[in-house]
C-alpha cells in the first residue's frame, strides 16, 4: 500500500484536492481516511466545555488510533473508521469499515505534527495558502456544515485557528515532499499528483 498525506492550514483547499484526485482515479484502488474522524471523544464533558476545546492543537487528535489503523491497513486488514460529529463535538457510535487498497490518501491540517504517523506517509503534500484566503474558507464552511455564527468563526480563527496555525502547522510543512501554493487548486498540478499516482498503481498491479 503506497500513502499520500494531504495537509496544510484550516480552509487551505485539503478536501477539494482530494476530492479532485479521486474523480481521476480508478475507486477500487483508493481509500481515505480524513484527521477529522481522529479527534478525542469528549462525550463525558459538558456541551459549554466541549465547545471550549482546543481543535487545532495536536493534543485534540487520538494519534495512537489513527497511527494503528493506517498500520493495519498497510498490512492488509481492514478497520474501523470513528466518526466524529461537529455540532454534538464529540464521536458517534457510527464507524466506517474501511478495507485496504493499493493506494491510501491521508488527510488533515495536523497530520505533519506527529512523527509516527510521518513515518508511515510514502509522499507528502502541503497546501500552502495564505490566511485571508483560508478565513473566507472558513467562515463559509463553519456556517454551513459546523453550525457557527460569524462572530463564532472570526474568533475562534483569531483565538485558536491563526495561533496553532503559525505554531505547530506552519513550521510542519517542513515534512512536505511537494508545496501546492495560491489559493485555488490548480488543475496542472492535480494533473501532475494523479498520473504520479496512476504509475504507482499500475506498479502495483505487476
Amino acid at each position: 500500500m503506497y500513502v499520500i498525506g494531504i495537509a496544510g492550514g484550516s480552509g487551505s483547499g485539503k478536501t477539494t484536492l482530494v476530492n479532485r484526485i479521486l474523480r481521476k482515479l480508478p475507486r477500487e484502488s483508493v481509500i481515505q481516511l480524513p484527521q477529522d474522524s481522529y479527534y478525542r471523544d469528549n462525550s463525558y464533558m459538558p456541551m459549554e466545555e466541549r465547545q471550549k476545546q482546543n481543535f487545532d492543537h495536536p493534543d485534540s487528535i487520538e494519534w495512537s488510533l489513527f497511527v494503528k489503523h493506517i498500520r493495519e491497513l498497510k498490512a492488509g486488514n481492514a478497520i474501523e473508521c470513528p466518526t466524529y460529529d461537529y455540532i454534538s463535538c464529540s464521536r458517534t457510535t457510527e464507524v466506517t469499515p474501511v478495507q485496504p487498497a493499493k493506494l491510501l490518501i491521508v488527510e488533515g491540517i495536523l497530520i505533519y505534527t506527529c512523527p509516527q504517523l510521518c513515518r508511515e506517509v510514502d509522499l507528502k503534500i502541503f497546501r500552502d495558502v495564505p490566511g485571508d484566503y483560508r478565513l473566507s474558507r472558513i467562515i463559509e464552511r463553519d456556517i454551513e456544515s459546523r453550525g457557527r455564527t460569524p462572530k463564532q468563526v472570526i474568533e475562534r480563527f483569531f483565538d485558536t485557528v491563526r495561533p496553532m496555525h503559525e505554531e505547530f502547522i506552519e513550521r510542519s510543512k517542513a515534512e512536505a515532499d511537494i508545496l501546492l501554493s495560491g489559493g485555488e487548486v490548480d488543475e496542472k498540478a492535480v494533473d501532475f499528483i494523479t498520473n504520479g499516482i496512476l504509475h504507482i498503481i499500475k506498479e502495483k498491479s505487476v
